[in-house]
């Protein structure tokens, strides 16, 4: 059965969606966009992600292309359609189609793309084998908050890490602090045993997937602290990882071909997957989500 897509008020085959070549999204990356895991069936994080979506329209004064309650039965029947029991949604609202200029159109009226895909269920086993990543220069614009489709420099940096061989890249700022990776949020254990994540401003994007780990975190009492941490200060960790909707937890186990402590998955990193599975199956993602920037 072919794939299903959303498109402006239309189902339609995946293979013949389509927008308007004078779509600000292709013009300008005038757009944002949204990632969802399905895990066993259901949406994980969905208010975080809503929330995250609603802070990127209005930073970028693009208006929603419906309300909520009818985006969510388009986001869900579009899993549906594609009978989605694990994997992905990803949706896209861009300013919509007008003549190409630069200036904010008149009357331009949002477009919404979304798709669904399936994925291979969430298999603990395979997140707990250690990746590598590589430390590049952040040449990113400065609203990293805002999920926007402008992922060039993203894209160039991914492209690096699998030229190394590694998975990700972390990208570090011109103080020498790592921001995150080219699309994941980055972790680390530090020598003396505390668990570190980049602190929420314009420097980085709140991940859904990192929301439910610090609070699955905070529920099972282990300690954390949210604040910028150096590329060093990483070399030197006891372990790292990294969040994100489709590497869920993942172990780091090398940085610039170092090994991260003893080169081994470490035993938080291991303990912070198994209560991050616990936690989306018993909850379904985050709670508190009125943090962007």
């Amino acid at each position: 059965m072919s794939r299903i897509a959303y498109v402006n008020g239309q189902y339609v085959p995946h293979s013949e969606g389509a927008v308007h070549i004078e779509d600000r999204g292709y013009q300008f990356a005038d757009g944002v966009y949204e990632v969802f895991a399905i895990h066993h069936g259901k949406l994980i994080g969905v208010q975080g992600h809503m929330d995250r979506l609603g802070h990127s329209l209005s930073e970028l004064r693009i208006d929603w292309p419906m309300k909520p309650g009818p985006f969510m039965v388009v986001v869900n029947e579009v899993v549906r359609r594609n009978h989605v029991k694990n994997g992905l949604v990803y949706i896209q609202v861009t300013r919509g189609v007008a003549r190409r200029d630069h200036p904010f159109p008149a009357d331009c009226v949002s477009s919404m793309v979304v798709t669904a895909k399936k994925m291979k269920p969430l298999d603990k086993v395979a997140l707990s084998k250690g990746i590598g990543v590589i430390t590049i220069p952040d040449i990113r614009w400065k609203r990293k908050d805002i999920k926007s489709v402008s992922l060039l420099p993203n894209c160039l940096g991914k492209q690096q890490a699998r030229e190394a061989g590694a998975f990700e890249a972390w990208m570090i700022d011109d103080q020498g602090m790592v921001t995150e990776g080219t699309s994941t949020n980055a972790w680390i254990v530090t020598k003396d045993g505390e668990l570190v994540t980049r602190d929420i401003s314009s420097a980085i994007l709140n991940g859904i997937t990192r929301l439910a780990v610090l609070e699955a975190a905070k529920e099972a009492g282990v300690s954390f602290s949210e604040r910028p941490f150096s590329e060093q200060e990483a070399l030197e960790a006891k372990e790292a990882f990294i969040t994100s909707s489709t590497s869920h937890v993942k172990a780091v186990t090398s940085i610039n071909d170092n090994p991260v402590g003893n080169g081994h998955v470490g035993e938080l990193t291991a303990r912070l997957l198994d209560l991050y599975v616990d936690f989306i199956e018993a909850k379904g993602g985050p709670q508190h989500t009125d943090k962007w920037n």
